[in-house]
């Protein structure tokens, strides 16, 4: 099965919540990937909140045109308890 991100919210500073196809739902922190030419722009917090999940590219999106990878995402996502519990079942 191919990863993506189905759903994503803005939480706090730069934090944000996602779900992917596989089930998995939880939040990333971003801030220390907002270095260089690329990302960096991002660390105005008013265009870092301008994100969207874009469903062609199936991940999130920035106005800018930056994205990060569905799989790096998800390696990243710190999974909600009620997940962790229902997993370990």
């Amino acid at each position: 099965m191919l990863l993506h991100v189905t759903d994503a919210k803005y939480l706090r500073d730069y934090v944000i919540w996602l779900r992917f196809n596989d089930g998995a739902e939880g939040e990333i922190d971003l801030a220390a990937e907002l270095e260089g030419e690329v990302f960096g722009p991002l660390k105005d917090l008013e265009q870092f909140k301008k994100f969207r999940v874009d469903h062609e590219l199936e991940t999130i999106v920035w106005d800018n045109g930056e994205d990060l990878a569905p799989e790096f995402l998800r390696a990243q996502i710190k999974v909600s308890t009620t997940q962790a519990v229902e997993s370990s079942s």
